[in-house]
């Protein structure tokens, strides 16, 4: 005769004490819940395999599994059995589906993308992959399997950062989410990206060129004033930092992030790599950055870095404290920002000083090809390019010369 068992209420579960060996206690229909020694309360359902073979089914433990759910799991198990099915095979699958599923989700696909571009872009830009990809994609998409993710499902988060205004960065969350496609379908995980098809129901960014000055009278001007903001104020580093990088007009993080072993004082060239391409590059130095340079190692050549921050030394300073020297002396971000000075160059190099297209186009450290479609070597042209930054540094000095003579007051003589 067949034992008759009566159901389980929550507070029996509940209230179930642990003993000095395992027990059960059981709910009916093959339910029971295990107590160990320790303490933890696990599900579980005793059933007989077709062949006759009894088998147990895991149902997690609890109270993380109450037993409202428990009981529903155990009538699931009991109409896939009765379907003709085995409940354990048909659990190992799903489990092994979920597996696949999370190896092969939007975060995990993500997480592979950004360990490979890690080694192709700077530090700068891939903080800005992983910024965008933790705050705005991850939220939205990480858990989701690749394979799963319709247009629709992108908009959400690229909807949510042109709420805000920030159409820069929507544009830019569009590139990287496309890039983690791309990266799937490379693996073969997935066959269309969908990006595509979204672009056209986005706000187009607006490019707003960076401010410079182009005006030669006013550059002298403004070179005029870095001078006397460092007779009047400022630490010394920012403003030889100020002064130098009309000379060079390398980028901002180039200049701030300088080391004294790059600097030659015998060939007078700064070789580094260059931070956007992690390619080298050289840099002619005029005999006026010499005389800077000179004046800094006095006060930072003890160290390894031109620039070191105030507070720490092993620290460098920052764009910040150049663009906020810039505003206490009365330029506008509207009017001038630090990155403007290679625009100033790019300009003027070109149409006051004629120089060479291709020269200019490498001293700026952008990519330069042949007739043929190769890259030249940036380390390429040195003497070339030495004449034109002696010649753009002549020419700048006299545009301080004019600013100054026409600040100086005439006293006629009678």
């Amino acid at each position: 005769m067949a034992r008759i068992v009566k159901p389980l209420t929550a507070t029996q579960v509940q209230n179930a004490k642990p003993k000095d060996k395992p027990y059960k206690i059981f709910d009916g229909g093959g339910l029971y819940l295990q107590v160990s020694p320790s303490g933890g309360k696990h599900w579980k359902l005793k059933y007989m395999q077709s062949s006759g073979k009894e088998s147990i089914l895991s149902f997690g433990a609890y109270p993380e599994v109450s037993l409202e759910q428990a009981r529903r799991k155990r009538d699931e198990a009991r109409s896939q059995k009765a379907a003709g099915k085995d409940p354990g095979k048909i659990r190992r699958q799903e489990k092994a589906e979920q597996q696949a599923a999370g190896k092969n989700s939007f975060g995990a696909l993500a997480t592979a993308w950004l360990e490979l571009a890690a080694s192709k872009v700077s530090s700068k830009t891939m903080y800005i992959y992983e910024g965008i990809m933790r705050r705005n994609l991850l939220p939205a998409l990480g858990d989701m399997h690749i394979r799963d993710i319709r247009p629709a499902d992108i908009l959400v988060p690229l909807r949510e950062l042109e709420k805000q205004d920030k159409t820069a960065t929507c544009k830019k969350a569009c590139q990287i989410c496309s890039q983690v496609m791309q990266y799937a379908i490379a693996t073969g995980v997935l066959e269309i990206d969908p990006i595509p098809s979204l672009r056209i129901l986005l706000r187009t960014h607006k490019v707003t060129h960076r401010s410079t000055i182009l005006d030669p009278l006013q550059l002298g001007k403004l070179l005029l004033n870095i001078d006397n903001y460092g007779q009047k104020n400022g630490y010394f580093a920012v403003h030889y930092a100020l002064q130098i990088m009309p000379y060079i007009f390398v980028r901002t993080s180039e200049l701030i992030n300088a080391r004294w072993e790059d600097v030659n004082f015998e060939t007078c060239e700064w070789r580094y790599t260059v931070s956007k391409t992690n390619t080298p590059h050289v840099v002619p130095l005029a005999p006026q950055v010499m005389m800077i340079l000179e004046k800094l190692k006095i006060g930072t050549g003890n160290g390894e870095l031109l620039f070191p921050n105030m507070r720490d030394y092993r620290q460098t300073i920052s764009e910040v404290t150049l663009v906020g020297a810039l505003r206490r002396m009365g330029y506008t971000p509207q009017e001038m920002c630090i990155h403007g000075f290679r625009a100033t160059a790019r300009t003027l190099l070109d149409e006051v000083l004629r120089e060479r297209h291709d020269l200019i186009e490498h001293q700026l450290a952008h990519m330069v090809r042949d007739p043929n479609g190769r890259a030249y070597n940036r380390t390429e042209f040195i003497e070339e390019r030495r004449g034109m930054m002696n010649r753009w540094a002549d020419y700048l000095d006299s545009l301080r010369e004019k600013a100054r003579e026409a600040q100086t007051p005439i006293i006629e003589i009678t």
